[in-house]
C-alpha cells in the first residue's frame, strides 16, 4: 500500500490566514475523497508565533494591537479586518475580531503538542482557532486552555500539568527551529511531503491539486520496477 502523503503545516493560533488556509486545505483534500484512487493524507501541524513579545491579557482591541504593531492608522486597519472577515466567511467561518481577545500564543503551542501525543491534534486546533476567532475565547491563560482542552476531549489534568511544567516547550521551539531552516517567514506555511512548498492561504482547488499530483508521483514510483 502507498504511504499516506504528509503534509506539515507551519501556522499560528493568532494568525487569520491560518484558519483560513486550514478549512481551504480540510475543504481541497475532502475534493479528493471521491477519486477512484484518493489520496491518503496525513496533517501535521507546527508551532509558528506571529508576535511572542504580545503579553497574555493586552489591554485593547485587535485594531489597537494592529496599529501598534504594524505603525497602520486605525482605519486602515478596520478595512484590513474587513477584508479578511470576508474572505473568511467564503471559507465558512465567521470571524469576530470585535471578540477578539489578544494575547500570547506560546501556550496555546504547547496544547497542540499535548494534543498531538492524546492523538487529537486536529481537533485541538480547530477548538482553538474557532475559540479565539469567532466565539472571543481567551487562548493564553492555562486555566482557559484547559478549559478548550476537555471541551476538544482531552484530558483535563493532563493537559494542566503540561502546561504547567512547560512538557512540550521545547517541541514549540524545535518547530520554530525547523521554520527557520527552511527559510519560513510568515505563515502558514505547508510542506507537502517534505518536498513541495506552498505559501499562503491557498483556494481548495491549489491543494485537491497538488494533493493529487503528489499521489500520482507516488503510485508512479512505486510501480516501477525496482533496480
Amino acid at each position: 500500500m502507498t504511504d499516506a502523503i504528509k503534509i506539515d503545516v507551519w501556522s499560528d493560533i493568532a494568525c487569520p490566514w491560518c484558519y483560513i488556509g486550514k478549512r481551504n486545505l480540510e475543504r481541497g483534500l475532502a475534493q479528493t475523497a471521491a477519486d477512484d484512487d484518493a489520496p491518503r493524507v496525513e496533517v501535521v501541524l507546527h508551532s509558528y508565533e506571529l508576535s511572542p513579545d504580545t503579553p497574555v491579557d493586552f489591554e485593547g482591541s485587535e485594531t489597537d494591537f494592529l496599529a501598534g504593531h504594524k505603525g497602520m492608522p486605525a482605519e486602515q486597519v478596520q478595512q484590513m479586518l474587513d477584508r479578511v472577515t470576508g474572505i473568511a466567511a467564503q471559507a465558512g467561518l465567521n470571524y469576530r475580531f470585535d471578540l477578539l481577545r489578544h494575547t500570547n500564543t506560546v501556550k496555546a503551542h504547547e496544547l497542540l503538542h499535548a494534543a498531538k501525543a492524546q492523538g487529537r491534534q486536529a481537533e485541538m486546533a480547530e477548538r482553538l482557532m474557532s475559540a479565539y476567532f469567532e466565539e472571543g475565547r481567551h487562548v493564553g491563560r492555562i486555566d482557559d486552555l484547559v478549559e478548550l482542552a476537555a471541551e476538544a476531549g482531552l484530558d483535563a489534568d493532563d493537559v494542566r500539568d503540561a502546561l504547567d511544567t512547560q512538557r512540550y516547550l521545547s517541541d514549540v521551539r524545535q518547530d520554530q527551529e525547523q521554520a527557520r531552516a527552511y527559510g519560513i517567514t510568515g505563515v502558514p506555511f505547508f510542506v507537502i511531503d517534505g518536498t513541495y512548498g506552498v505559501s499562503g492561504a491557498q483556494p481548495p482547488e491549489a491543494f485537491a491539486q497538488v494533493a493529487r499530483q503528489v499521489w500520482a508521483e507516488r503510485r508512479t514510483a512505486a510501480a516501477e520496477p525496482s533496480a
